[in-house]
């Protein structure tokens, strides 16, 4: 039977910001490695963005070798405490696991947890290259990308635009999923690699790229999120009380705008609505939940077979008392005073599938009002367009796609100017997730060391 962690009691956990799930128990690690069957083929690595040897660490585990298992697992992933907490493991590692094809999966995401959690990378010697390499942000992609071009022996600066580094893991994933002290540990021991990090610097207005270059960087790795959010385009949009899900968390995580002494306060009314269905509605809606909303809903075009989020954290969300509204679309935000005072929806039916394979959703004509005082917009992000202007006005003129993205090649991750690489959300290849931000950033730094040593 599939170990599951202990979890804080789901009434208790909507009045704090802390873990949600412990880890597994050494009693239950063993119980669940044992359940490997050690796949000549397996799947799982295949399933895995960064191929992590999963079969592997998981013997290790087996056999009472935590600190192998934390060797192996750190040979291509930097981050196991976190991909363990926030990666899709449903439709990756685990989602290929032939166990689950008539049963349960291995719980691999919650294994490796437990052993970045429990193990600490081992010291590498650093062979001084004398190049220099700028990382543009300091989120999954470019901590991936400044450790192994670290390792690697180049001089590596990372630049932060805000004045804490971790990028979306921290102001955009609450800490009931990433607790802080795990983030912070992981950045830590960057910092002890020699990996020297440079905060409250936006590249492309405090400094731009062709001045990183008259400063010696020999490489630049360009992996500042993407920042722009995508939003609604309907009556009512500029009200006060809608937010963007990134502004809203942002300010809440790395701001503390819940609280009333905060710099910025958000006002927090009695309901609100958050439009999407991926993690990030789950984060918007939970946080919500925590900060004082007395009714939160999760308003979705499609049914909740649709819902892109992890399974994990849409239970959580049902636990903590979100509402889920389907088949709604927005049509209107309704006005009083300047702020929001309730919303319309159109009420949709599924129609053929679409470009993505899910069914694409169709208005009926037929629209419902529902009473709330704040809308959230958790609809995704497209490319802040800084640094592609910046660089322009430098005769830096990238090859960008039609929303805006940085057009790179995929196994390197080289735009089309030499020695410029961008990965993360900046120039998405498929799903927009931490791993896959992750194997970006190990693509990168690769071929900049190819492109370094020639």
């Amino acid at each position: 039977m599939r170990q599951r962690p202990a979890e804080q009691d789901m009434y208790e956990r909507r009045k704090n910001f802390d873990a949600v799930e412990d880890n597994l128990t050494p009693e239950q690690v063993k119980l669940e490695s044992s359940r490997c069957l050690n796949c000549k083929n397996p799947q799982c690595v295949k399933g895995c963005p960064v191929n992590i040897k999963i079969p592997d660490f998981i013997k290790s585990l087996k056999e009472d070798n935590l600190e192998k298992a934390g060797e192996i697992i750190r040979e291509t992933s930097m981050l196991p405490s976190v991909c363990g907490r926030v990666c899709p493991q449903e439709r990756q590692c685990e989602g290929k696991c032939v166990l689950g094809l008539k049963g349960e999966p291995i719980a691999i995401g919650a294994l490796e947890r437990y052993v970045g959690d429990n193990t600490l990378p081992k010291e590498v010697e650093i062979k001084p290259t004398g190049k220099k390499v700028a990382v543009v942000g300091s989120g999954c992609a470019g901590i991936t990308a400044a450790s192994d071009l670290r390792k690697a022996g180049h001089d590596v600066t990372i630049f932060e635009a805000l004045h804490k580094f971790g990028g979306v893991l921290r102001y955009g994933i609450p800490p009931f999923r990433l607790p802080r002290k795990v983030l912070d540990r992981e950045l830590e021991s960057l910092k002890k690699m020699g990996v020297k990090f440079e905060k409250n610097v936006v590249v492309g207005k405090s400094i731009t790229l062709k001045q990183l270059k008259e400063e010696g960087f020999d490489a630049i790795f360009i992996c500042s999120g993407a920042g722009l959010p995508k939003m609604l385009n309907i009556p009512g949009e500029n009200l006060n009380g809608v937010y963007s899900a990134n502004e809203f968390l942002t300010r809440v995580n790395l701001m503390q705008a819940n609280d009333e002494e905060s710099a910025t306060p958000i006002k927090i009314g009695k309901s609100v609505a958050v439009i999407g269905g991926g993690n990030v509605a789950m984060d918007a809606a939970r946080t919500a939940v925590r900060i004082g909303f007395e009714t939160v809903y999760i308003i979705y075009r499609r049914t909740e077979k649709e819902l892109p989020a992890r399974l994990e954290e849409i239970r959580h969300a049902k636990e903590e008392g979100v509402q889920f509204i389907f088949l709604r679309a927005p049509y209107e935000i309704c006005e009083k005073d300047g702020y929001v005072a309730g919303m319309r929806f159109e009420v949709m039916s599924l129609g053929e599938p679409d470009e993505s394979g899910r069914r694409s959703p169709i208005g009926t004509g037929e629209y419902v009002d529902l009473d709330v005082d704040t809308v959230i917009v958790a609809l995704g992000t497209g490319p802040n367009p800084i640094i592609q202007k910046s660089a322009k006005s430098e005769n830096i003129d990238f090859e960008l796609d039609k929303k805006g993205y940085f057009v790179v090649n995929p196994e390197t991750r080289e735009t089309s100017i030499p020695c410029i690489y961008a990965g993360g959300d900046v120039a998405p290849i498929g799903e927009s997730n931490a791993i896959n931000a992750m194997g970006a950033g190990k693509k990168a730094a690769k071929a900049i060391c190819e492109y370094l040593n020639n």
